[in-house]
């Protein structure tokens, strides 16, 4: 039965839904039921999980948002909360904020009155104690429908349209049988039911995409990072499961052998790196993939690619550290690792997608850079984008250019040096069995022909060579993307998943009038400090927002050079949400204190 809009219902063109319970309830499972469908129906939409570190049970929980526009985050305050058992759901915190607009949906078989919901400190809009266990045994016969129940409930309150998730039961059920199928319809439509039975007191509804949508692509950031990889040329990957970045390794063990390419599951960390190390050394694209404990372990490989002057993609899925840390939880804490975690002078580009969607451009990107400068490029992504499902307009791959390697012509192969001093510091680079290109590649400093040498004056040019070769990076300004009034006085400048925070906190802030403008960097290391220097020339006050506790980004760029007095950082530890209603505060602040007159000034008035 369709949801009847009355006059008084609200159509809301943006909705957050934030739900969690124990290991085995379907959570995420209803997450990406309620995505897909979205997805079908042409909204824009972002799925993010989270869980705790148990390797098997625990709490899990999902977010999702659902918009008519075009979104850059997960959202941050939630409309609608769903708790399947409370003591699961407080231990997400900042991850789950309920509000005074928040709708809050629980399952009555907890006990607890809707008056004394565990909530310190808030008063949702609507509290509703909804027996979802018992429905969904009355309509399934088992618990497991818990979370189709519970699509009916949202279904049914709020708009979303019943047929398209039906139709993703139908897909996701098929191999099961049709009875399963139709356990899990019956278990939605009494959850629907009891929503119209039960309606809200300040109805909402979700609104249509505008025009003829057409479904969107609905994918993560981990399997479009691999997919944009096997596109880019990669043909080997080596590497050893870590969460968050296993499902990296998952997608080129269903994929890459369809394209002539091989997937090594290493023994560990170490030699996943190596034997990528290998197969670039033979002349092939190859990638790695890990997060923050075994990029520590990687260290000495990186090392080795960068002196024999080998290509390598190394991808980096943040999670929380120190050490095994928050494996399951986003941060930003990894930069100052993978710019100095090396033996001797070292450096080597660090890029950063931003969403899931600009995760190609970035993956395509460090291939190029790899390939052309013959050196190891680190992905710096993190759990969130990795993890979170993002529904992702059609790509256009004829955009991409993709290079290759300089390898030498016949005329160089007959002196062959490896490592000759070249005008723009990149050799040409052979590979076993092409005649006339051997040469011995070590980790010992070498001279221009690969042999070893404990010269001092050599070890100098040669590390001047693999520094001025990555000179061009710190020039390529369509690695930065600046929005807004490039003359504002208020800034921004955000990287990786913060950056969607931020963009979001910058239109909201420009609808209220406030000049502020936002650079957001794929390329964070070599530091391009003209490229910043340039935007910071009209700034007074502003933030970079980072998710790490130290503020590893503007820890960096105060090292390469000056940052506007006014320039402050703003970090929270990961695990610790930024939401773009704390950014929009912050600007808020920022531009009353612009308005107040200097200390001297003030000493003079009060005079």
């Amino acid at each position: 039965m369709p949801l009847e809009i009355s006059l008084m219902t609200t159509v809301v063109d943006d909705i957050v839904i934030g739900m969690a319970g124990s290991g085995g309830d379907g959570i995420v499972s209803a997450g990406e039921s309620l995505i897909s469908a979205a997805a079908h129906e042409g909204y824009h939409a972002i799925m993010t999980k989270s869980f705790g570190s148990q390797i098997r049970g625990g709490e899990s929980s999902c977010r999702v948002r659902l918009a008519t526009r075009r979104i850059y985050n997960p959202g941050g305050m939630l409309d609608v909360a769903v708790a399947l058992n409370w003591e699961d759901f407080v231990k997400f915190g900042a991850e789950l904020p309920v509000s005074a607009s928040t709708v809050v949906i629980y399952d009555s078989k907890t006990g607890v009155e809707p008056q004394a919901i565990p909530l310190t400190g808030v008063s949702p809009r609507e509290v509703f104690a909804v027996p979802i266990a018992n429905m969904a045994r009355e309509a399934a016969g088992t618990d497991k429908a818990k979370n189709s129940v519970v699509l009916g409930l949202i279904s049914g309150w709020f708009g979303i349209d019943r047929g398209a998730i039906l139709r993703g039961f139908a897909r996701k059920f098929a191999k099961k049988g049709t009875e399963l199928v139709s356990a899990n319809e019956k278990a939605l439509l009494l959850g629907e039911r009891f929503a119209h039975e039960h309606p809200l007191a300040s109805p909402r509804v979700m609104g249509r995409p505008s025009g003829s949508p057409e479904p969107r692509l609905l994918t993560d950031g981990n399997d479009i990072c691999a997919a944009a990889a096997i596109f880019a040329g990669c043909e080997f990957f080596s590497g050893y499961p870590i969460t968050p970045s296993t499902e990296i390794m998952q997608y080129f063990g269903r994929e890459v052998w369809k394209y002539g390419g091989v997937l090594l599951q290493a023994e560990d960390e170490i030699a996943g790196a190596g034997a990528a190390l290998g197969a670039s050394f033979a002349g092939r694209k190859a990638m790695t993939a890990t997060s923050g404990p075994g990029m520590a372990l990687k260290s000495e490989m990186l090392g080795l690619a960068t002196i024999a002057e080998l290509p390598l993609v190394v991808v980096d899925v943040q999670r929380g550290g120190p050490s095994t840390g928050l494996p399951t939880k986003p941060e930003q804490s990894d930069l100052l690792m993978a710019a100095f975690s090396a033996h001797g002078d070292v450096l080597r580009p660090i890029l950063a997608p931003t969403c899931v969607a600009d995760t190609v451009d970035v993956t395509v990107e460090a291939f190029n850079i790899a390939e052309r400068y013959q050196t190891p490029v680190i992905i710096l992504t993190d759990q969130e984008i990795a993890q979170r499902k993002e529904t992702v307009d059609p790509i256009d791959t004829s955009r991409f250019h993709i290079e290759e390697r300089r390898r030498p012509t016949s005329i160089e192969l007959q002196d062959y040096a490896r490592f000759r001093m070249t005008e723009d510091g990149v050799s040409p680079i052979s590979h076993p069995g092409m005649l006339g290109g051997n040469y011995q590649g070590a980790g010992i400093e070498h001279n221009e022909h690969g042999n070893p040498t404990a010269s001092g004056k050599v070890h100098a040019a040669m590390n001047e060579k693999r520094f001025n070769k990555l000179a061009p990076l710190k020039q390529r300004r369509d690695l930065f993307h600046i929005e807004g009034n490039t003359a504002a006085p208020m800034a921004l400048v955000a990287w990786g998943s913060i950056a969607g925070v931020c963009r979001e906190a910058r239109e909201r802030a420009v609808a209220e009038g406030l000049d502020v403008k936002l650079l957001v960097p794929w390329l964070l290391y070599p530091v391009a400090i003209e490229v910043y220097q340039g935007f910071f020339a009209s700034v007074r006050a502003g933030f970079i927002v980072e998710s790490s506790h130290q503020g590893q980004l503007y820890r960096l760029l105060r090292m390469f050079g000056d940052m506007p007095a006014g320039m402050l950082s703003f970090c929270r530890s990961g695990a610790n949400p930024i939401r773009p209603d704390e950014v929009l505060a912050k600007l808020r602040a920022a531009v009353v204190a612009l308005q107040e007159p200097p200390p001297a000034q003030q000493i003079a008035q009060q005079g």
